[in-house]
Formats: structure tokens, sequence, C-alpha cells
């Protein structure tokens, strides 16, 4: 996976995973593209269509996404249209849009408004995520801090 920004482009802090990712995905076109991807949009028009996003600015997301290893691009069965899949580095950011999901549930919303909700196959609502130590126990800010390299 190329993980390195485009041309003149800057680590926000080159130690840090979370401004690292931030720097690769972390704009709101490029989470929806891939929380669109995880639904199972594959082509430009459905990810145009669902998102109502202008084509130039998709045009350069989903270049980004590819450049960047999180979307594979081919071509589709017809031969004249593209198709965006979720590489694996992309299916493993689910659980990072499983929480950022849970947090909108908790915090975007008020208590009664409607809102989607994601299920299992089974049509079970996914339980809430929480950290666990090595030993299994919940952690929280107050129980984790960040080691910094030297």
């Amino acid at each position: 996976m190329d993980v390195t920004l485009a041309a003149g482009g800057a680590w926000t802090d080159p130690a840090c995973p979370v401004a690292r990712t931030v720097d690769l995905i972390g704009d709101r076109w490029s989470l929806l593209i891939i929380r669109d991807a995880m639904d199972g949009s594959t082509t430009f028009t459905e990810f145009h269509q669902q998102l109502g996003i202008a084509r130039n600015i998709l045009t350069d997301r989903l270049r980004k996404l590819v450049e960047h290893g999180i979307l594979d691009k081919g071509a589709a069965d017809d031969g004249r249209r593209q198709t965006y899949r979720l590489t694996e580095a992309g299916q493993d950011l689910f659980t990072a849009v499983v929480a950022l999901r849970q947090w909108g549930e908790r915090h975007a919303f008020a208590p009664d408004e409607p809102h989607s909700v994601l299920v299992d196959d089974q049509g079970r609502e996914l339980p809430e995520l929480h950290p666990l130590g090595q030993d299994g126990t919940p952690l929280s800010v107050a129980a984790s801090h960040v080691r910094k390299t030297a």
C-alpha cells in the first residue's frame, strides 16, 4: 500500500497514527465514500447519486483513495465503466466507521430523533464498541496514554 502524501504534502504529525490516518482519509467526502463502499456502492455513478458530491471532487477523492490503497479500481463486467472496491486496508476501516457511527448515535442526534441503524446479518443492532486492555478489562481515556517515540 502506498501511504505517501501527494507531491508537496507533509504529514500533520509524522509519528502520530491518528494524525497520519486523518491526513489519508479524514476529510468528509473520503469517509463518506468509504462508508458507501462498505454499503455496496462500486461505481462513480452510485457514489455520485448517493452523496450528491460535485463530480470533480468525487473524481479527486476516488483517485486519492486508490493511490493510498484504500480502494482498488477495475473495469466493470461490461468493460465500459470503472468499479471501486475496498482493499484489505479499506475493509480494515470498518471498526473505525462503526466507532464514528456509534459516537454519532450518542452525540449527534436528539434522544428521539430517527436515524439509520447498523445491523448484523440477523437484523440485530451491533453492540457498542469498547476498547479493552490486554487482560480484557475496559479501557478509558483515564486508563491509557500515548507513549511517544524518541
